[in-house]
Order: structure tokens, then C-alpha cells, then sequence
């Protein structure tokens, strides 16, 4: 039988009968020495500070320590929310933004509009852009084939009208206007905020001129595919390598995206079959829109790439039937027209011109503006030219000093005074044919001009248009240097016109001891209307004399590899 544990006895303890405590009734209580070495107690203290008010305001204080304090769990639910939170409002922001960005794009683009310009259809003003009879406004509208209206105007542009509707910095005088050049402009400034392909046309005899060197503020980062328009104005024998390069020579200081360059014409379909397969390569479901400076051949080109698009796509081959205007009008289209061209998605948008105010189209009057425009291939028209001045009673002065001291006018547009040149120099001018050329002794070079304004010299054509024409206002001295005569010196662009080709030394004429050092300087004074722009660049190789003369520049693999390739 087992026994129950006997249970211990512990002898009772109690505090005032130890034998180490109150030894001394009456201790001492001794501050810490300064050197001990014991961990000092940390005091927090509330800080106290006064507003403007005077009044003593507290700091915040932590939720608390010890049993009071917030454990690992609420501190991962506060950042918890706090991160949901934040997400939550970025999404709304993006939200607003991509509604805003819908919100402008729809009004752009989806209010009914013409097909041909692109204006919005309205009944109330027959003489504004977009008018529509009401009748067949209703009637349309009623079965919903608005999108197939073509305006007053369009009809009118398309049998040869002349009618502007652009006004403002870069419009043109003469008729009604109805809409700014600024305003054009605003209507592609979504384009910075889309994800957009961007078709980008230049027009090669006004390369500098069309080129618009602020188009990184309209496009933003979207890619290029750059499309050098109108090669076949270009003179006969003109080999397309060397433009190419040169071509792509000029665009790589710009510091665009640039994709590739395309010499096209739209004319003859040469180049177009390779910006349709560079679309189809780099649009990637994206929308492409056509932009370039006004006058530059959208309207043109567009037609051109849906005829080329046709051959594949029934897409494009429906479009071709309202598809927009074309006209020598600057401003035919005054608002983004969208096209369904591309059957695997993607809209393509033909957009209004950029209206740029230092060409030579913003200061003429309107009825001038077909003579800018050249209708056949260039043909240069050189200075001294020795079959035209036999007759001349100038022809010992010329065949002595050549150039030195005569001006030569180029129509009411443009004056050379030529200060200082070799008795061998040669300056070929390339331009519309209907501007004509005529050279004077400098010293009556001022009565000249004022007598034979409006009539010899045109435009301005007329003389009410003559005696209100602003005259040659800006003066733009050249010093031009060359250091081999055997090759050209350089070329001087008109704005809006075409380019003056600069040769140091005609063999034709002769050899001269001063020509025979090979370096030298050419003196010019340009005078133009004062909005236009004067450019000094590198010889365009145009003609079989100009690819002669071409260099190529020596490329390393890495400045190969970024180098845009240039295609025709």
C-alpha cells in the first residue's frame, strides 16, 4: 500500500527579520558619481512651442509605448491602407487624364466634318468653310452618311479655285479667314500625350524651309518615318544616292526619332510602295498620322498610299472613294480627317498643315500663291551666261569681272547684290519658273525695282497689290568661303521659293591667277520680304554635275548602326 508524500514545512520569511536589510536605521541616499559607468535613464519630455497667437501648442505625440503602443499587425494594416490608398487615387488620376485625352480627341476628330478639308459641316454660313444645304444636311444626317458630305468650298477648291481660309501669323492676305494658323497648330497638340505614329513629309525643293524645326513639340518621343516628297522636280540626271545622304546627312543634326527617310513622288508612285511596308512594320496597332508644313503634298501623298494600300487591303480600297482634297491652295485642310485604311487596325489621320510665317507663301496675296508652286521638272538658270549677254552692251564689264557689282532680282521676291566674287563665279538659280530673273548694275538696282514692282518684276502681279506690297524690307549679308574652286561652294536657300547654287569657279570662263589659290571668299547681300528666312548650307547634289562633286562622308560601325537608313 503506498504512503501519501509527507508534505515540507517551510519555515516562515519575513522581510523585517532579514538578516542584510534596515542594518543602518537611518541611510544615506548618495547621488551617482559624473564617472559612472551605469546606463543613464532616458526622459522624454514634452515640448512645449507658442503660435502666432502666443497660446503654447504641443507637438504631436507617438501612439504610445509599453502596453499602449501599436503592434507589428496595425502597423502592417496602417501601411496596408495607406498603400491602397494611393493606388486608388493615381488610378483616378489616370482616369481623369486618359477621359481628358479621349474628350479632346473625340471633339477633333468625331464631330461630322468634311471628308475633303476636314472642317466641321455647318448650314448657317455659306461662304465659311464646312457649308452644307440643309437639306442635305438633314437628309444625311437622317440616314447617317455624314461622313460622306463634302463642302462648298472643297467643290469649289477642286475645280481650281483659289480660296484661302488661313489667317493670323503664317495665313495669307487676300479673302475671307475664317481660321488662325495658330489655331491649326493647337489641334495637334495632342499628339505629344498619344502613343502615335508619325509620318513626317518634307518638301525637297523647300527642304529647309518645310522642314519645321519645332516638330518635337508637336510629336513629342513618337517615332518618324521621315518622307522626303516631290523627287521628281528634281533636275535630269540627279542621282536619289546622293540626295539620300544628304538628305540623311541634314536630318541627323536635327536629333530626331527618326525611323528611316523615303524619297518619294506622289506623282509617279516612286518610293511609295516603302513607306507602306514601313507602316505596316512599325505601326503596331498604333494610329499614323500625316503631318508636314502647308503646301508640303499631304493631301497628295495620302492618295498615293491608299492607292498603294488598295492592291492589298479592300480597307483602303473603299477609302479611296471620299478621300481628301487636293488643291495649290496653303490650308486646304483645316481639321484631322480620319481615313479607315488599314484593315489589321489603326486609323490613319490626315492632319491641317503647319502654317509657318517665315516662308515667302505668308506675304504674298493669295492669287500669287499658284506661282510659287513649281507644275515641271527644275531646270537651273545660271548667271553670267555667256549666250545671253552677246548682245549685251554690259558684255565687257561682265566678261572682266563677271558678277562684282550687279543685282539680280529673282520676280518681286527676292534681290542679290553680288559685292564680291571671282570673275569665274557662277550662281545657278533652281525655283518656279514663274518667278523671273533679270540683273541690273547694283547702282540702279533701287529705281528699278521701284519702277518695274507689279509688272516686270512679279509677284506682287499688279499694281494695287504693288502699292500696298511691304517691299524687300530684311538685308542678310553673306560671307561665304570656299577652299577648293574645283568644287561648289555652298547654297543659299529662300525660304518658301528654292535655293540659289553657289560654283567659286566656272571652268567655262576661263582660268585666273586669283582662282588658281583655291581659297577665297564670297561676298552677297540678300534682300527678302521681313518675315522671310535666309539659309546657308551644303550643296545639294542635283544634276549629273552635283553627284560628281558629292562626297561621302567616312561613317564607323556604331555611327552606321544609328544612322537612319534612306530608301527610294
Amino acid at each position: 500500500m503506498a504512503l501519501a508524500p509527507k508534505p515540507l514545512s517551510l519555515p516562515s520569511i519575513s522581510p523585517f527579520r532579514h538578516p542584510q536589510l534596515f542594518q543602518n536605521p537611518n541611510p544615506i541616499f548618495r547621488l551617482p558619481k559624473l564617472h559612472s559607468q551605469k546606463t543613464p535613464t532616458l526622459i522624454i519630455c514634452k515640448s512645449i512651442q507658442s503660435n502666432t497667437t502666443g497660446s503654447p501648442v504641443s507637438t504631436p505625440q507617438p501612439d504610445g509605448d509599453g502596453p499602449s503602443a501599436p503592434t507589428r499587425g496595425d502597423i502592417f494594416l496602417q501601411r496596408h491602407q495607406t498603400s491602397v490608398a494611393s493606388v486608388t487615387i493615381l488610378a483616378e488620376v489616370q482616369k481623369k487624364k486618359k477621359n481628358k485625352d479621349k474628350t479632346v480627341k473625340a471633339n477633333s476628330v468625331t464631330v461630322p466634318s468634311c471628308y475633303g478639308c476636314g472642317a466641321p459641316l455647318q448650314t448657317s454660313d455659306s461662304d465659311a468653310p464646312g457649308y452644307v444645304e440643309p437639306e442635305t444636311y438633314r437628309l444625311k444626317k437622317k440616314h447617317r452618311q455624314l461622313r460622306t458630305v463634302l463642302c462648298g468650298r472643297c467643290k469649289l477648291l477642286s475645280h481650281g479655285h483659289m480660296i484661302t481660309a488661313v489667317g493670323g501669323n503664317g495665313g495669307y492676305s487676300g479673302g475671307k479667314q475664317f481660321v488662325t494658323a495658330e489655331e491649326l497648330r493647337e489641334k495637334l497638340s495632342h499628339l505629344r500625350h498619344e502613343k502615335a505614329l508619325i509620318v513626317k513629309l518634307v518638301d525637297i525643293v523647300d527642304f529647309n524651309g518645310s522642314f519645321m524645326a519645332r516638330i518635337r513639340d508637336l510629336v513629342g518621343a513618337n517615332p518618324i518615318i521621315l518622307v522626303i516628297t516631290k523627287v521628281d522636280l528634281l533636275p535630269k540626271g540627279t542621282d536619289l544616292n546622293c540626295v539620300g545622304d544628304w538628305v540623311v546627312e541634314a536630318t541627323m543634326k536635327k536629333k530626331l526619332n527618326v525611323l528611316s527617310v523615303h524619297l518619294t513622288s506622289s506623282k509617279s508612285l516612286v518610293g511609295i510602295a516603302g513607306v507602306v511596308s514601313e507602316i505596316q512594320k512599325e505601326k503596331k496597332g498604333r494610329d499614323v498620322y500625316i503631318l508636314g508644313s502647308a503646301n508640303v503634298g499631304k493631301s497628295a501623298f495620302i492618295n498615293a498610299l491608299l492607292k498603294m494600300l488598295s492592291y492589298k487591303d479592300p480597307v483602303a480600297a473603299a477609302a479611296q472613294k471620299y478621300k481628301p482634297i487636293q488643291s495649290a491652295v496653303p490650308g486646304t485642310t483645316l481639321g484631322p480627317i480620319q481615313i479607315e485604311a488599314f484593315l489589321g487596325g489603326g486609323k490613319l489621320y490626315d492632319t491641317p498643315g503647319v502654317h509657318l510665317h517665315h516662308r515667302q507663301a505668308a506675304v504674298i496675296h493669295s492669287e500669287d500663291l499658284p506661282a510659287l508652286a513649281p507644275r515641271s521638272r527644275l531646270r537651273g538658270q545660271s548667271f553670267p551666261n555667256l549666250h545671253q549677254i552677246l548682245d549685251n552692251p554690259l558684255v565687257d564689264r561682265i566678261r572682266s569681272n563677271g558678277l562684282m557689282g550687279f543685282s539680280i532680282f529673282w520676280g518681286g521676291l527676292v534681290r542679290i547684290d553680288v559685292v564680291k566674287v571671282l570673275p569665274e563665279t557662277r550662281l545657278t538659280f533652281y525655283g518656279p519658273k514663274a518667278l523671273q530673273l533679270h540683273m541690273v548694275p547694283s547702282e540702279e538696282a533701287d529705281e528699278f525695282y521701284q519702277k518695274e514692282v507689279g509688272t516686270l518684276l512679279t509677284p506682287p502681279t499688279g499694281k494695287q497689290e504693288a502699292d500696298s506690297w511691304m517691299g524687300l524690307e530684311t538685308t542678310r549679308e553673306l560671307h561665304l568661303k570656299y577652299h577648293n574652286i574645283d568644287r561648289p561652294a555652298c547654297d543659299v536657300a529662300i525660304s518658301g521659293l528654292g535655293w540659289i547654287f553657289v560654283e567659286p569657279f566656272n571652268r567655262s570662263f576661263g582660268s585666273s591667277e586669283e582662282s588658281a589659290k583655291g581659297i577665297g571668299e564670297i561676298a552677297l547681300v540678300v534682300h527678302v520680304p521681313k518675315p522671310v528666312e535666309i539659309f546657308v548650307r551644303p550643296p545639294l547634289p542635283v544634276g549629273s554635275a552635283g553627284g560628281q562633286c558629292y562626297q561621302y562622308r567616312e561613317l564607323t560601325e556604331m555611327q552606321q548602326e544609328v544612322r537612319p537608313k534612306f530608301y527610294y
